[in-house]
């Protein structure tokens, strides 16, 4: 068999499927956010939602999340019904994640995202994982940080 043949061969093969491989535009993401109705019960339910695209603001997404909370099943009533104001990055992916199970409690100022400010510009980037949650509950939860089992 002719060595120059097989090199040649595995180069057409490399070249036909890197061309065939697509990257996702970096506008586009994939987000998990953590619906937490309670601090202290941990009463938390995962929604991943595919395909956002990062350009949005913080207010058009959290439309957009509401939207999903009321439609998707699984999801309780006490958790559909809640009113939810704020957006906080847990964790982006290969990123440090927090000790507290609930929320990271560091770093609100650069962490919660403004309403605003577009997803993008936040620091969002695919698979971050996002906290959605009422503020004031947090602030109490922030203050004392007591968990009920």
């Amino acid at each position: 068999m002719n060595i120059s043949w097989i090199l040649t061969t595995y180069e057409t093969m490399a070249t036909v499927s890197a061309s065939n491989i697509e990257d996702p535009p970096s506008t586009v993401a994939t987000l998990t956010v953590r619906v937490i109705r309670s601090f202290e019960h941990r009463n938390i339910k995962p929604l991943v939602l595919h395909n956002v695209n990062l350009g949005i603001t913080t207010e058009e997404f959290m439309e957009i999340a509401d939207k999903e909370i009321q439609i998707r099943p699984g999801i309780p009533p006490p958790v559909r019904k809640y009113k939810y104001d704020t957006l906080k990055i847990l964790h982006t992916a290969h990123g440090a994640k927090t000790n507290n199970l609930a929320i990271n409690l560091e770093d609100d100022e650069k962490l919660i995202l403004k309403e605003t400010i577009s997803l993008q510009n936040s620091g969002v980037k695919n698979e971050t994982e996002l906290s959605y949650f009422k503020r004031e509950d947090y602030e109490k939860f922030k203050a004392n940080p007591h968990i009920v089992w």
